[in-house]
């Protein structure tokens, strides 16, 4: 009976919101693709902002802006020098773990994990541009912590084991009342990535369960007291693709998300998920998903219930222009920009652009996981094609362009000693897939190109030297929580890299 009343209310809702509007939002999902997980937003006038974990790479914690929610532009990184994300040798279960925005008061606040080093910390900014302060860290252990700002007071709620409560000076980090257990979730395993809401006299907590592979979740509790008791909704997930309904469909894993309420009154979700591409395997990490929500019966429902697709229409107050496919060179005349990332911390003495060329000094090899000469960009899109200009400028060593995935799964097309080689390293496995004799001093250009997100193909000079499957760099094969980053390396010896072209297909 509850179903049915629920139904009911629904038809009834979208039937008065199609009346009421008079523009339908195209939603392209994912609206922020590639590696971009655990996504927290928040909105102040106008501008919506949101931040993503980032795991093992500097900088940390892209922050996006939007004016529509479909189109988001990085603006910068949270965490862009060293003393506020030392990394150390952390790895892509490792690093900088789920993260919460919030604004209060004049000030943007940003909390998240180092798991590698540090724990619970938040740090804040006039703008959210930056710059953004050191760390303040919290007594309140667990992971994927996040804010509530009500009547003066701040409120801290994370999942050490449980989904644990407290209260916190805003300013300090110190802690001033005892953590208690507001919630255990629903009998999902690992309940995590908490945010309280106060909506219509109501608190209402949203988590993620199941774990973020093909069963992950959002279920959702309230109570008229911050401390609890919480009651579970009835119709918990609000959101799953892992049903009957959506098993066919190429969106997976959906769940960890965050509310965001618009100017004109109507409520979003955006949360994280994946494509698979080949079968059940996902190689371009957990990337930003955005849905409508609507409340009925004092419930959120996400899209109507209806499963997440890659494109999906809803009515709105306002319209959005599709966003269109990347295309842009680096040719090196200017210092890097923010999308631009770096496995842990970088030795900044091995990264110099001058004249139109990058400087790469090398270190030691990717899988060695040790601060490596590294610097890429995320894949965004399943068709791809990546291209650099190399030439080695030392006898030894080598350098090239490379798939990441992690220091367990890559592949590696690089000059040495007089040619190029495609190198896949995957866990135990290390594997030469090809190579191809080069006349030593001279420039080199290497590629790498995906059709449709199920095949790599390496090429040297304009011809192929081997391709494989993209599942074999997934997080199902190759493990961590991250996704694929294309990029240039150097080992050893010494490199000059005259561009980087990267283009969507």
């Amino acid at each position: 009976m509850k179903h049915l009343i629920v139904t009911l209310l629904l038809s009834i809702f979208y039937l008065a919101s199609a009346l009421a509007q008079d523009c339908t939002l195209s939603i392209n999902n994912p609206v922020i693709p590639g590696y971009h997980p655990d996504p927290s937003i928040c909105r102040v006038g106008d501008d919506y902002y949101i931040v993503n974990s980032s795991f093992q790479y500097f900088p940390g914690v892209p922050i996006y802006h939007s004016k529509d929610l479909v189109n988001w532009e990085l603006i910068g990184n949270v965490l862009d020098r060293e003393s506020q994300i030392p990394l150390e040798t952390a790895n892509s279960y490792g690093g900088i773990f789920a993260t919460t925005i919030r604004y209060h008061e004049g000030l943007y606040y940003m909390i998240t994990t180092n798991v590698t080093k540090g724990g619970n910390f938040f740090v804040t900014a006039k703008d959210p541009r930056g710059p953004w302060s050191e760390p303040v860290y919290l007594k309140q252990g667990g992971i994927d912590p996040s804010f509530l700002f009500e009547d003066g007071k701040c409120y801290m709620v994370s999942n050490p084991a449980s989904i644990q409560l407290c209260e916190i000076d805003p300013v300090t980090g110190k802690q001033l009342t005892d953590s208690k257990i507001i919630w255990n979730g629903t009998g999902g395993r690992y309940p995590e990535g908490p945010h309280i809401y106060k909506k219509d006299g109501w608190y209402y907590l949203l988590i993620s369960e199941g774990g973020t592979e093909m069963g992950h979740s959002l279920t959702i509790a309230r109570s008229r007291n911050i401390w609890g008791p919480y009651e579970s909704n009835p119709m918990n997930p609000i959101l799953t693709q892992f049903r009957e309904v959506a098993e066919n469909n190429q969106i997976q894993g959906t769940g960890h998300g965050d509310f965001v309420q618009a100017k004109d009154g109507s409520w979003w979700v955006v949360f994280l998920g994946f494509r698979r591409f080949g079968g059940d395997f996902h190689h371009l990490g957990r990337e930003t998903f955005l849905a409508p929500v609507s409340w009925v019966a004092g419930w959120p429902v996400i899209n109507d219930g209806a499963p997440i697709e890659s494109v999906m229409k809803t009515p709105a107050s306002w319209s959005a222009e599709a966003p269109l496919k990347k295309s842009w060179r680096e040719d090196f005349d200017a210092p890097l920009g923010p999308g631009w990332i770096y496995i842990q911390n970088p030795e900044t003495s091995r990264y110099k652009t001058l004249k139109g060329r990058l400087n790469l000094v090398g270190a030691g090899p990717l899988e060695e996981n040790d601060h490596p000469s590294f610097v890429g960009v995320r894949q965004e899109s399943p068709g791809i094609i990546a291209e650099t200009k190399v030439r080695l400028e030392t006898s030894s060593g080598e350098a090239g362009i490379v798939a990441y995935q992690n220091p367990d799964g890559f592949a590696a097309l690089a000059v040495e000693n007089g040619r190029a080689k495609l190198r896949l390293k995957l866990k135990s496995v290390n594997t030469v897939l090809g190579t191809v004799s080069l006349k030593r001093g001279k420039d080199v250009v290497l590629r790498i190109v995906s059709e449709d997100g199920n095949m790599y193909r390496f090429e040297v000079n304009g011809k192929e030297i081997g391709r494989f499957e993209t599942s074999l760099l997934s997080s199902e094969v190759a493990g961590g929580f991250t996704g694929v980053v294309l990029g240039m390396y150097a080992v050893d010896g010494i490199a000059n890299f005259e561009y980087f072209d990267y283009q969507e297909k």
